[in-house]
């Protein structure tokens, strides 16, 4: 009578094993922590979808531009808060510079015709769409009204930042034109980087890198503020602090964007 039992009892163990594991795979699956996949700027699938279709460009290639509008928008904003609090000429000048990237991303929204952020907050100070970066920008306010030095590390994390994300659309996009003016946008950034840490080294402070690595800020503080042509209509010498200004005078290769001028001095 046992051995006739054997064959059935080891069904129902094999029944037993295969239902226990199941459950445990479950169980851990529902355990297991999950993060969203990421697109361009950590932006999650449910964002992406949200971006409006633009023909001829990409949804990364979209999403760049809203993230570098309200990107330069941040640095201008938190250098315009820092420059009330402390009174550094730096910021002031940055500033000023920071609104001439603010309008060359600009007119490129507007030439593929993309819903502009900015415009969706009236561009109040320190007001962004962006969640991310609404609250980059109380963080870096905070923290740079601590000190001058702290407010002047804040300065070169911006541009730190921005650099990083300038390198990563560069090689997303494909279109002469966005590269363009992200390439002298970064050219800016580079020159901003100089004059912060020249205020920065003037007060015996120092900065590290947080987001480019150690090789590219050693070139860039090496290098030397220069000019880059530029595309758009007109010509002409860009003028500005720290980087081409909206319009230039005189003759020469440029355009509205086209020229990078010297960082403030110190």
């Amino acid at each position: 009578m046992f051995r006739k039992l054997i064959p059935w009892i080891g069904i129902l163990v094999l029944a037993i094993a295969v239902t226990a594991c199941s459950s445990a795979t479950s169980n851990t699956a529902a355990s297991a922590p999950t993060s969203p996949a990421a697109s361009s700027n950590g932006a999650t699938p449910t964002e992406a979808a949200t971006l409006p279709s633009v023909p001829g460009l990409s949804a990364e290639e979209v999403a760049d531009l809203l993230h570098m509008r309200e990107e330069e928008k941040l640095a201008r904003d938190v250098y315009l808060a820092l420059y009330d609090k402390w009174g550094l000429r730096v910021f002031q000048n940055i500033a000023r510079a920071e609104q001439t990237h603010m309008d060359a991303v600009g007119d490129l929204l507007k030439t593929y015709g993309i819903p502009d952020p900015v415009a969706k907050t009236k561009d109040a100070r320190g007001v962004f769409e962006s969640p991310k970066l609404q609250d980059l920008y109380k963080q870096l306010v905070a923290q740079g009204s601590a000190s001058e030095i702290d407010a002047l590390k804040v300065g070169a994390t911006i541009e730190d930042l921005d650099i990083k994300d300038l390198n990563e659309a560069i090689a997303r996009t494909t279109h002469s034109d966005i590269r363009q003016v992200y390439e002298n946008l970064k050219r800016g950034s580079e020159n901003h980087m100089r004059a912060f840490m020249s205020n920065l080294r003037a007060r015996g402070a120092d900065y590290t890198p947080q987001y480019i690595s150690e090789a590219e800020f050693q070139q860039i503080l090496q290098g030397s503020n220069g000019r880059g042509q530029g595309h758009g209509q007109g010509h002409g010498q860009g003028r500005g602090q720290g980087c081409g200004g909206r319009m230039g005078s005189g003759k020469g290769q440029g355009g509205r964007w086209g020229m990078v001028t010297p960082s403030p001095k110190p």
